[in-house]
């Protein structure tokens, strides 16, 4: 971390309890994190450890039952649905296990979408997504649809479509859970380089050796971050 870092993500005292029937669920117990700007993170816990609701709430994808959250300077909590919608379309790029590319859609059409979303108008939404993927090796896949793609090549896709508006931070879930292991480690590499130019990312992970590779780990089980290093 540099000296005077912005902090991107503040989540202080986060409890998410969801109660089923008259049951209540404790699934997130007081947990407070700090990723500050240039950061390469892992959240890293096994299944059930709360890990994917903690990453569902650092992505504005849900709330939490109490505690406090700001996102690049923001109150999240105190965001309307609309505002929320925002936030997750300027602040955060999402890079998924299962890459939530859209089927229908090339390559370049699919990195282009969160742009048109934004208003950029569509020959520069065009010219950025074909830079980043052309970036990423995937200059002669422009027009490809995701089933014509591998595994790897469609990661590579989304992430691409996650730093094409240069957003703060970079969210991973499980980025290389459906890759066989050469896509995994290109993947990372991808993220290695991405960070060395910058880029602040957040990577939420079971897999030990995907995590040393980030520079900072914070361990989290039943619902506790009970260490963190760097």
């Amino acid at each position: 971390m540099m000296d005077n870092a912005k902090c991107i993500i503040d989540a202080k005292n986060i409890v998410k309890i969801y109660q089923n029937g008259a049951e209540e669920l404790k699934v997130l117990d007081d947990i407070s994190i700090q990723v500050f700007q240039s950061d390469f993170t892992a959240i890293l816990g096994p299944s059930g450890s709360g890990k994917s609701t903690l990453m569902n709430i650092l992505g504005c994808l849900d709330l939490p039952t109490a505690g406090q959250y700001y996102l690049d300077g923001m109150d999240v909590l105190k965001a309307r649905d609309n505002e929320l919608a925002e936030i997750r379309n300027q602040k955060i790029g999402f890079v998924f296990q299962k890459f939530n590319l859209m089927p229908r859609l090339s390559a370049i059409q699919n990195v282009m979408l969160p742009l048109l979303y934004r208003g950029v108008n569509e020959k520069e939404a065009g010219e950025t997504a074909k830079e980043k993927l052309s970036r990423l090796g995937l200059g002669d896949r422009l027009q490809h649809r995701p089933n014509e793609l591998s595994g790897g090549q469609q990661q590579r896709v989304a992430i691409a479509r996650a730093i094409a508006g240069n957003p703060p931070l970079i969210l991973a879930d499980e980025p290389t859970g459906n890759l066989d292991s050469k896509s995994s480690k290109d993947a990372m590499e991808i993220f290695r380089e991405l960070n060395s130019e910058g880029n602040t990312i957040v990577i939420i992970t079971h897999d030990v050796e995907v995590a040393e590779e980030v520079k900072k780990i914070f361990y989290i089980r039943d619902g506790k971050i009970y260490s963190d290093g760097g």
